[in-house]
């Protein structure tokens, strides 16, 4: 795998952090062993090595949400907002696996 290829990369994701929304069209990004939340601008809300992540599927959500906890801070993520994309569940399943694979390597 080169060095320049995302392990990860989602856009048009929906990111909040209760209680509000703070973006509706933004980036989710593992790259080089990081994980980046950017805004629909590319300016970056939050980033951790994804050692450090923790994510799991919330039990109140839909199929296409993830919940991910980076550097202390809770934050819902929810996949294919933009368009309503018919892969969002698949996003969110291949965003699990990444970080918990990031984990397992460490």
């Amino acid at each position: 795998m080169g060095m320049a290829e995302p392990e990860f990369s989602a856009t048009g994701v929906r990111i909040e952090r209760w209680p509000r929304s703070l973006t509706k069209a933004g980036q989710v990004l593992i790259k080089d062993g990081r994980l980046a939340l950017l805004t629909s601008y590319g300016r970056v809300i939050e980033s951790a090595p994804v050692q450090a992540v923790r994510a799991g599927k919330p039990w109140f959500a839909d199929e296409a949400s993830t919940v991910a906890t980076v550097n202390g801070k809770r934050y819902r993520l929810t996949m294919g907002q933009r368009g309503r994309r018919p892969d969002a569940r698949l996003l969110a399943g291949r965003f699990l696996e990444a970080v918990r694979g990031a984990g397992a390597r460490s």
